[in-house]
């Protein structure tokens, strides 16, 4: 059995009515969090193997190309026999090199194999090119920077006009590439005694039977919640000045595109440190 499980979604898109729930998180507040207690269980991953897992970059490549050489550092003269970098999603949006990131990781342009998971925003981005009425909403989320970054002129959506215009222009200078790679994004992923996803899980809900929009975009029911989900969930969407540490989740989303940090957390057997792109540094351990 395969030391990384990969748990099935359904990719396809809902009806329109049920897309207006994710813009349920248009303005989330950026929260600070004291680091709270350490896990009181072991958590591992598989022996031989070391896990890089990324928070939101948010349209930062500048940070995204520091945290690349972090990595290639970080491996330099490490004997295991597999690696792998886990990316939380939320590529796109609010930063303003949000093309860069996705040519980059499309590509696969790292020191390591990939599994690049959905975020909010990213699926924001697809939605965008199905419906143009949500070129508003999407703008408050930053999408107008993504738009940016691929040179379409949003100067007549800023007046609420022309949404139909923007995404057919979109549309033309989206590479064919960029869309297949957010088209296949996964929902989560599984390694070891670690289950990682975008936002979080609903407590008590089966791993198998977590619901699309949940993974994307919950919050409190899931950041409050002090119950031992079998696995020690790794997730971002709600950012917080460092990585935030319970004992039943890790969550390093450090809005990179505000604060200049961009996080990734370090899994080797039962350790776990981070790595800093930005203002911290290129590594620490906790």
């Amino acid at each position: 059995m395969s030391a990384i499980d990969h748990s099935a979604h359904a990719d396809s898109p809902k009806d329109k009515s049920a897309n207006v729930k994710f813009f349920r998180w248009v303005s989330p507040l950026l929260t600070v969090f004291a680091e709270g207690p350490s896990p009181v269980m072991t958590r591992r991953v598989p022996d031989g193997m070391r896990v890089y897992c990324v928070g939101d970059i948010h349209g930062r490549d500048d940070l995204l190309e520091q945290m690349a050489e972090h990595v290639k550092a970080d491996m330099e003269g490490q004997s295991f026999e597999q690696v792998v970098t886990v990316f939380l999603g939320d590529y796109v949006d609010r930063g303003f090199g949000s093309m860069r990131v996705l040519e980059r990781l499309s590509r696969g342009d790292w020191p390591s194999p990939i599994i690049a998971l959905a975020g909010n925003h990213d699926d924001i981005l697809l939605t965008f090119l199905r419906d143009e009425k949500i070129l508003d909403a999407w703008r408050v989320l930053g999408g107008f920077e993504t738009l940016h970054s691929y040179g379409v002129d949003v100067g007549l959506g800023l007046a609420g006009r022309d949404a139909k215009k923007i995404q057919t222009e979109f549309l033309t200078r989206l590479p064919q590439h960029h869309r297949q790679f957010l088209e296949s994004l996964r929902m989560s992923t599984t390694i070891g005694d670690y289950f990682f996803c975008h936002a979080g899980i609903m407590p008590g809900v089966p791993f198998e039977r977590q619901s699309r929009e949940d993974l994307l975009t919950i919050r409190d029911e899931f950041l409050l919640a002090e119950t031992e989900h079998g696995k020690l969930i790794v997730h971002g969407h709600t950012p917080s000045v460092k990585p935030e540490i319970r004992p039943n989740r890790i969550g390093i989303d450090t809005a990179a595109y505000a604060t200049n940090r961009l996080t990734c957390l370090v899994l080797e057997k039962d350790e776990r440190r981070f790595l800093y792109a930005g203002n911290s540094g290129s590594g620490e351990k906790s």
